[in-house]
């Protein structure tokens, strides 16, 4: 999966964000995008509780519905999740710190099909011991499926922890190995 658009930092207080819920094969979808591109998608199973965390997210953002302009963003998320491609190519409007984008950079490299632990995410940004930050960095990653935080998993093979839901990263492991 690559990202081949541009990634702008997400900076503009004053910028409005539109998003859009859907049904996916993880749940409810929610995609949220400024002018500049994508700045978040969320899964969960009640669109108040991912509208409220939208909110939270951007609480001095003007937000609302767009059930229009969304959907070829939409559409390539949903075509991911269907097994019909094996990347997704959207234009980001995102933010971290120089640590996360190290992290997501890591993440950004696993291919499809695969996985990385934790401690290999650490080694490749060097800082092996850095674990439990690169768990937090993958925890804070605003934009599901598009930095695939959900081939991170511990040294022991186990599926360590996933924002969306154990449930979900298993889904999602179990789609890229059977496309």
């Amino acid at each position: 999966m690559l990202v081949t658009q541009s990634v702008n930092l997400l900076s503009e207080q004053n910028s409005k964000i539109r998003y859009i819920l859907t049904n996916s094969y993880l749940g409810r979808l929610l995609v949220a995008s400024t002018d500049k591109g994508i700045c978040a998608i969320c899964f969960g199973d009640d669109d108040a509780v991912l509208e409220v965390h939208l909110a939270q997210k951007f609480p001095h953002r003007e937000i609302k519905v767009d059930q229009i302009s969304l959907i070829p963003s939409v559409s390539q998320i949903l075509a991911y999740l269907n097994g019909e491609t094996t990347n997704i190519n959207l234009a980001l409007d995102i933010q971290g710190t120089n640590f996360q984008w190290r992290v997501w950079d890591a993440l950004l490299a696993i291919p499809f099909g695969c996985t990385r632990s934790y401690q290999e995410i650490g080694v490749i940004i060097g800082n092996s011991k850095a674990v439990r930050a690169v768990a937090r960095a993958c925890a804070t990653n605003p934009v599901a499926l598009v930095i695939p935080c959900h081939r991170v998993i511990r040294s022991n093979g186990d599926l360590g922890g996933y924002r969306w839901g154990l449930e979900r990263k298993q889904r999602l492991l179990q789609l890229e190995q059977h496309p």
